[in-house]
């Protein structure tokens, strides 16, 4: 319902109008068998902060739930949104993973409160949106040091002037414990003309939403 520049299936409402944004998560979520009642989101912070989910809106930067019913959703235009699902526990979880909240290894952080909750990381299934490329995402020296001193191998900061967060966030998961075969990735890159891109369009952009419910 959105217009340009928001034009598509826009989910954040900060510069978009809240009327069209609400009806575009009312179409989406009634798709999937939902409605916004249902739904809880965070104000994020680019943080660590792994919260237990409740309806409406929290702050933080991942959740987890074992509610029948309840929808976690994670806005995204760059970072990469990361879905968790333990079909045999009832647990799920999502993470919002930009290049702070990888280098303090916000998936693993989410792994653990799943477990909390009764998951076992022998049956977690994970799910990778689209997000930034290697490629399309140049990083300071500062952001990479960060990275290298938090024991990520440099295939994550390709000629230490890139930052691949798909790959940081691949070697986090599998250091966690997920076995390979577990993790399932869009491998899209989100300065594609599908997708919204905070650095493509210079901040002026909507957001996207991946979201899981039991």
């Amino acid at each position: 319902m959105s217009l340009a520049p928001f034009d598509s299936l826009n989910f954040d409402d900060r510069q978009d109008d809240p009327a069209r944004v609400a009806e575009n998560r009312r179409l989406a979520l009634s798709a999937l068998g939902f409605d916004l009642q249902q739904v809880a989101r965070l104000n994020q912070i680019h943080s660590c902060d792994v919260v237990q989910a409740r309806p409406g809106v929290q702050t933080g930067d991942a959740l987890v739930s074992r509610e029948i019913g309840q929808v976690l959703a994670i806005g995204t235009a760059d970072c990469y949104p990361i879905l968790f699902h333990d079909p045999e526990h009832g647990v799920i979880g999502a993470a919002h993973a930009g290049w702070r909240g990888t280098v303090g290894r916000i998936a693993a952080l989410t792994l653990q409160a799943m477990q909390d909750l009764g998951a076992r990381l022998e049956t977690i299934q994970v799910a990778i949106g689209p997000g930034i490329s290697a490629g399309q995402y140049p990083v300071g020296p500062e952001v990479a040091a960060q990275f290298l001193q938090a024991g990520f191998p440099e295939r994550c900061i390709p000629g230490g002037t890139h930052l691949d967060l798909l790959e940081a966030n691949l070697f986090v998961l599998q250091e966690a414990g997920i076995p390979t075969d577990h993790i399932w990735s869009a491998k899209r890159c989100s300065t594609e003309p599908d997708f919204f891109s905070y650095r493509r369009d210079a901040g002026t952009t909507g957001r996207m939403w991946a979201v899981i419910g039991l």
